[in-house]
């Protein structure tokens, strides 16, 4: 019985630590984080994720895990990378709510977006 109990206790603790965690969607950074971040893969020729959500505030990284370089450029022109060799990174933060499309002026058929909420 006292086994029981010890087993019931660490099943209810590791149940209490999971309910803890938070849980985001991929490509959503969380609404009212001040210091919100999020990252944009480029791999394989596209960015990842192609449609990415956050709220104003919110800084964007950008990193090139390609074997050839590539630029984030946005359609308004709001923002605007060198080009990124492999490894490299870029970072914007998003002030405004809207749509952000972007493109990599290298490769123009790679395209994405940013929605500030």
């Amino acid at each position: 019985m006292k086994n029981a109990r010890w087993i019931l206790g660490v099943v209810l603790t590791a149940v209490a630590a999971f309910a803890s965690i938070a849980v985001t969607q991929p490509g959503v950074a969380k609404a009212g984080d001040q210091s919100a971040a999020a990252e944009v893969k480029i791999d394989n020729f596209s960015f990842g994720p192609a449609s990415l959500t956050v709220a104003a505030g919110t800084t964007v990284t950008w990193k090139n895990n390609d074997d050839v370089p590539h630029t984030v450029v946005s359609d308004d022109k709001a923002f605007r990378s060198k080009a990124l060799d492999t490894d490299d990174k870029f970072s914007y933060t998003f002030t405004k709510p809207g749509t952000y499309n972007y493109f990599c002026s290298v490769h123009p058929k790679m395209i994405a977006k940013v929605v500030v909420q």
